[in-house]
């Protein structure tokens, strides 16, 4: 059987069975939200926070969690128990109905994210022919969350969160949705598993030139995406509070912590199963898939492997966020829109150009022969480096052709002293 075959686990894998509502697939629909929504994933979530505190804590010479629970394993249950019994405060002016709805659109959001990744063979709740598309599409359905939250609470340092949050979450997909269009264009698939075979049979999409700049792109607009720092304007506690959950409390603003983390780990998914293999260990090699037959031995031990690595380099991906969180600085609101319209989005598609060029050279003669990888990655290469430098030389230029606080209202003279005493205000 051929790796498509065996990732649908039907010998006849047809789209029209495969998308078919019948009774197996509700059920299997079914299992995997029970299990997923009420279990696995909340469970991640919750140690994904713990984890992150016991990192934060480490790069401030700090212990962290070690109370509640051997190594404060049990820390993450105890705050879990506390958002579940404290009150619900809701400010008399908000919108009732939406202030309830807004955070559960936000973890909707993330949830339905989960659907079309690829964790292992037949581990896939749905292969869809136009994946890619799909978790766009889902993907966008949480700054309209976002913005309701601030708009129904009623609150000014709500609302400029949440405007924040809109301005920066459509500005960042599109570099975003532009850094997957080398790897739709490889795979000739919107399809995340067809995207993964094509990797067993090329290569990680990284190791390429245009797969790297793409892969750079991808990971920090899915930074700005989830709203980590440095690029947590829509939460910035030392301007607007806390942003667009100023006026959230108890569960519905564990909604929101849990939606965050839950994106976090999906948009960790999403980018290993498109630049980093899924869950193969090694690049250009077949490991494990080579070891699939038609025994059930063979496919749970497979399964295992794919598995294990997938969520290595997704921890990988989560410690990363981590380790910015704990080394950068909040950026500046422009600065931070400037950085994804004149940097990432000019980068993103000229390296659909890139794109193209490797895939003339290395793909399309169909067999990965050695000497068009590297002739690939000398031409393609060369081009990107020639690009992200004219992109940073073209911004400088034009900064510098800029007057220097030109927005900003001039000064006055400074003030003088009257009788000793410091002028409140600048003498004449």
């Amino acid at each position: 059987m051929d790796l498509d075959t065996v990732w649908r686990g039907t010998v006849v894998a047809s789209q029209s069975q495969l998308v078919e509502l019948d009774f197996y697939t509700k059920l299997r629909w079914a299992l995997w939200l029970l299990v997923g929504f009420a279990g696995v994933f909340p469970g991640i979530v919750a140690y994904m926070v713990w984890l992150e505190r016991k990192v934060a804590a480490r790069f401030q010479d700090r212990i962290g969690p070690n109370r509640v629970g051997p190594l404060g394993l049990l820390q993450p249950i105890a705050d879990g128990l506390k958002l579940l019994i404290k009150e619900n405060i809701v400010p008399r002016s908000a919108d009732q109905l939406v202030h309830l709805v807004a955070p559960v659109i936000v973890l909707l959001s993330s949830f339905l994210v989960m659907a079309v990744v690829p964790f292992a063979v037949g581990l896939v709740p749905v292969d869809i022919p136009s994946g890619l598309v799909y978790l766009i599409a889902v993907s966008s359905l949480s700054p309209l969350g976002i913005f309701l939250a601030g708009w129904s609470s009623r609150n000014k340092y709500s609302l400029l969160g949440a405007m924040r949050s809109v301005a920066q979450l459509v500005s960042y997909e599109v570099p975003q949705v532009l850094s997957t269009i080398p790897i739709v264009l490889w795979a000739s698939s919107l399809s995340l598993v067809t995207i993964f075979d094509r990797q067993v049979e090329f290569g990680w999409n990284v190791f390429s030139p245009p797969g790297l700049l793409a892969f750079a792109i991808f990971l920090i607009a899915s930074i700005a995406e989830v709203n980590r720092t440095p690029f947590d304007l829509p939460e910035a506690e030392s301007e607007i509070i806390a942003g667009y959950h100023t006026e959230y409390s108890g569960m519905r603003f564990g909604l929101f912590f849990l939606a965050e983390y839950l994106s976090v780990f999906a948009v960790s998914c999403v980018a290993t199963v498109l630049f980093l293999g899924g869950g193969t260990p090694f690049p250009f090699m077949e490991f494990p898939i080579s070891l699939l037959s038609d025994s059930i031995a063979s496919l749970i031990l497979v399964d295992v492997v794919l598995v294990s690595v997938f969520m290595g380099k997704v921890l990988f991906f989560i410690f990363l966020m981590f380790w910015i969180r704990a080394t950068l600085p909040r950026m500046r609101v422009d600065r931070l829109m400037n950085f994804a319209w004149k940097f990432l989005i000019p980068l993103s598609i000229v390296n659909i150009v890139f794109a193209a060029v490797w895939y003339e050279i290395v793909i399309r003669p169909g067999v990965l022969l050695f000497n068009n990888w590297l002739w690939g990655t000398l031409v393609t290469g060369v081009l990107v480096v020639v690009a992200v430098y004219l992109v940073l030389w073209a911004n400088r230029k034009i900064a510098a052709s800029q007057p220097i606080n030109a927005d900003w209202p001039t000064l006055g003279p400074p003030a003088r002293e009257v009788d000793g005493r410091p002028a409140l205000h600048p003498q004449p």
